[in-house]
């Protein structure tokens, strides 16, 4: 789930109509505009759109954000791109309200715009959206949790990313309709809130924020035996604030993501189970529309789901999972 400096390649140097350069003749350009350029999530992305392009004959443009929420960033990305020559950009927008503008005027000059991870807001300002199903991410765990609590009461703290992300709403939601909560769909507007939730705080996907809003939860309700966090890094804060107290043996923490480092805390016992996405493929698949677009003028279209697998070493009957084996060969990150 997760966000730096924006540039383009150097290579991307203009030339004049008189002479045009090689690879505007030769080569479809594509563009990658992520988050930020340092978290492995969206460093996983840009590798996979790298081998991608590689593979197709490609000229990969990339950028990013400053940090996340950098949408001025994004949007020169975007007019940088096109005047480099770019046909195609995937994007993983940072607001996404606030780069539909670029967007449209991206696409009126007859740019295919492909959101990748995140969508924008409306998801149909962009051509297409590669992401991982996060209401189905959210149910993977909340599923996985439910079956494990086997009828004993719960008492919930949610840490979630903040409000009115998309991501953040379908994961949260996700995880209460799989925890067994009636009512709550893909298209349930805003957070959820059931009985059994006894503490909602925002924890911006980051580590330092989770630590802090569980020791406040813990404050509100020292009971809390389930904790659903937003990404891993929000999970190990959590984690943290937890041991801190006593209470990590106690207290299963799920979460979502699948990063490498997530993976060995759920092999470590820390996360009982996270539900991994698959950054790497969906550049990939973002890459092979750009240069299909670029070389036939068919565009990609509508959502493409890229995959979402439950990673837990305590396999629940009646739950589709993997073991961490098979999560750390197919994690991201470090």
């Amino acid at each position: 789930m997760n966000p730096k400096h924006c540039y383009v390649l150097a290579a991307l140097a203009l030339t004049t109509q008189a002479a045009p350069s090689a690879y505007a003749a030769d080569e479809a350009v594509v563009g990658l505009i992520t988050k930020t350029e340092t978290n492995p999530f969206f460093v996983k992305m840009k590798e996979g759109a790298q081998q991608s392009a590689k593979a197709d004959g490609a000229k990969l443009l990339t950028a990013a954000g400053k940090a996340d929420g950098d949408n001025a960033g994004q949007v020169t990305a975007i007019e940088n791109m096109i005047s480099a020559g770019a046909k195609a950009i995937m994007i993983t927008p940072n607001d996404s309200k606030a780069i539909v503008p670029a967007i449209k005027k991206a696409r009126a000059q007859g740019v295919m715009v492909i959101a990748l991870d995140s969508p924008a807001d409306p998801q149909d300002a962009t051509d297409a959206l590669f992401a991982t199903d996060n209401f189905k991410a959210g149910q993977l765990i909340g599923a996985y949790a439910k079956t494990a609590f086997g009828g004993k009461p719960a008492k919930i703290a949610t840490l979630d990313l903040f409000p009115g992300h998309p991501v953040g709403i379908a994961r949260h939601n996700g995880f209460l309709a799989g925890f067994g909560a009636s009512g709550i769909t893909a298209q349930t507007v805003g957070q959820s809130k059931t009985a059994d939730v006894v503490c909602m705080a925002d924890s911006y996907g980051d580590q330092g924020k989770g630590q802090t809003a569980m020791e406040n939860c813990l404050q509100k309700n020292p009971d809390i035996n389930l904790v659903y966090t937003i990404n891993e890094p929000a999970a190990a804060g959590a984690y943290k604030a937890l041991k801190a107290a006593g209470k990590e043996k106690g207290v299963m923490i799920v979460s979502i993501d699948g990063g490498c480092n997530g993976v060995r805390d759920v092999k470590a016992g820390v996360i009982a189970a996270t539900s991994q996405q698959y950054p790497l493929k969906m550049a990939a698949m973002g890459v092979d529309a750009g240069v299909a677009y670029v070389k036939t003028g068919k565009k990609a279209s509508g959502y493409v789901d890229t995959g979402v697998t439950l990673i837990t070493d305590k396999k629940m009957g009646g739950v589709d999972s993997k073991d961490t084996a098979f999560g750390l060969g197919a994690c991201w990150g470090k």
